[in-house]
């Protein structure tokens, strides 16, 4: 009896070691939240928009003496709070979070959280509210500058992103659906992550719970300083499900200096269309193993094809930066100053090459192509398994293929539909071999090998996009 009684004092012994060992290698965020929790601000807006607008009713207008007097009055009344075409301010509270970078009042937000607003109104730790001036903000990268007349503010200590690792803990604080000051915390799952809408930033994955309201908030490392402004989870129910991105304030700070010094902030641009290089289409440009950014398009008149950068040119790196992804190539050409001389490494056909150029403007608006429509000239089904026909005129005007191509009418069983060629894209190159008319069709096709991955340049709904077919 007395030995039981000692191995279970021992084994309880070791279960309460165990935990305090447990415990004390988890993190202690207390005096970081009272360090910083002062800097970190929510944000609600004010927008004017036409009553009824949000379910498209309209209020009729009636010639005097028409109506019945009480009607009448009804209707003035309505009026004149601002129906029938008028307006009246519609208030959304607690859209977003932000903070506080300098002491004289300048606030780092969402672009989102502040897009549209009529009036932007600050609440302060210390439940002061303040109407905001917004200095500047930037789409592509979601960053929003805002000022407040205010001085001697708590401020945060702006970090640095790239000396964050994976698995490291972070925090973040905000106003999730409205409830202001709240603090939650994780770890960096991933960084350079790219995600639709987002080229212009390398995200930072965490799975720190995030929800509405923290938009714009501050994502903290261990050290206390900011590393990232909190934008975006991914979800399928619209809650957190353990995903979500922080945009690095290291392309915050770079937008927050010209948003300050101009108003508003420009990005580098190159002038091509990417995409990844697949383990098929690297087999069929003969590469050992899938890298790089694919050229699927090269923009007329832009800094890609005055240095030289052709379709079907693999680029491998920027500036001496190396392109694993093709997601990593536009933040670092974002982010590059205007007219900066740069340098890229291409493979084409098997070689590698270095080409020089100097960095673009991204204009202000993009490119938006015409779908296809069908086309009489056809030519009839190949061993790919599809039918095209010759563009017209007026189909080129609307895709803006001034030349070349062929048009998918039709896709059955085959390679073609294995590789993912449906209906209505247009074929531009196969291999490397460019299809101008039908006749260079099917001159190529019934010269295709089997068995090897074969790249095929095809546009759909305006973008270019490489596919790999395969026939048997």
């Amino acid at each position: 009896m007395r030995r039981k009684v000692h191995v279970w004092f021992f084994s309880l012994f070791l279960l309460s070691l165990f935990s305090s060992v447990t415990w004390a290698q988890l993190p202690d965020f207390t005096e970081m939240v009272k360090a910083n929790g002062g800097a970190v601000v929510n944000i609600s807006t004010m927008q004017k928009t036409p009553v009824g607008a949000e379910n498209g009713a309209e209020i009729p207008q009636f010639p005097e003496g028409t109506l019945p007097p009480e009607l009448e009055e009804l209707f003035r009344r309505f009026n004149e709070q601002g129906g029938g075409g008028g307006y009246a301010p519609k208030e959304t509270r607690s859209l977003g979070s932000g903070f506080i970078i300098s002491a004289d009042g300048y606030v780092l937000t969402n672009h989102h959280v502040v897009k549209d607003a009529s009036e932007i109104v600050v609440k302060l730790s210390d439940r002061r509210e303040l109407v905001a001036k917004l200095i500047g903000s930037d789409a592509r990268t979601d960053v929003a500058v805002l000022k407040i007349e205010a001085r001697d503010l708590p401020v945060v200590t702006i970090g640095s992103p790239e000396k964050l690792q994976v698995g490291e803990w972070v925090l973040a604080i905000g106003s999730p659906f409205g409830f202001d000051q709240s603090v939650t915390a994780g770890i960096v799952s991933a960084k350079g992550r790219s995600l639709p809408g987002g080229n212009y930033v390398p995200f930072i994955q965490t799975d720190v719970a995030i929800n509405p309201g923290n938009s714009g908030g501050p994502l903290f490392s261990m050290d206390g300083k900011v590393v990232g402004i909190n934008s975006q989870i991914y979800s399928r129910t619209g809650g957190f499900m353990g995903l979500s991105f922080a945009i690095p304030m290291d392309v915050v700070m770079n937008i927050v200096e010209q948003i300050k010094a101009k108003g508003k902030a420009s990005h580098g641009w190159l002038g091509v269309q990417i995409q990844d290089v697949t383990r098929e289409l690297a087999e069929s440009f003969g590469m050992k193993k899938p890298q790089g950014a694919l050229v699927a398009k090269v923009i007329a008149g832009g800094p890609a094809e005055q240095a030289g950068v052709q379709i079907g040119d693999i680029i491998t790196e920027f500036n001496g930066q190396l392109i694993d992804h093709s997601a990593d190539l536009p933040p670092m050409v974002g982010i590059t100053p205007i007219n900066n001389s740069a340098t890229l490494k291409i493979i084409r056909q098997g070689e590698s090459r270095t080409l020089h150029f100097n960095v673009g403007l991204l204009p202000d608006e993009e490119d938006k192509l015409a779908a296809a429509k069908n086309s009489q000239n056809k030519s009839p089904e190949n061993q790919l398994g599809i039918t095209v026909s010759e563009l017209t005129q007026d189909q080129r005007q609307l895709l803006q293929i001034p030349h070349n191509g062929v048009l998918v009418q039709d896709v059955s069983k085959g390679a073609a539909r294995e590789a993912g060629i449906q209906r209505g894209d247009v074929i531009l190159r196969i291999q490397n071999n460019i299809v101008r008319d039908l006749n260079d069709f099917d001159r190529i096709v019934k010269k295709l090998p089997t068995g090897v991955s074969i790249a095929v340049l095809i546009q759909r709904q305006g973008n270019p996009v490489f596919l790999a077919l395969k026939l048997k």
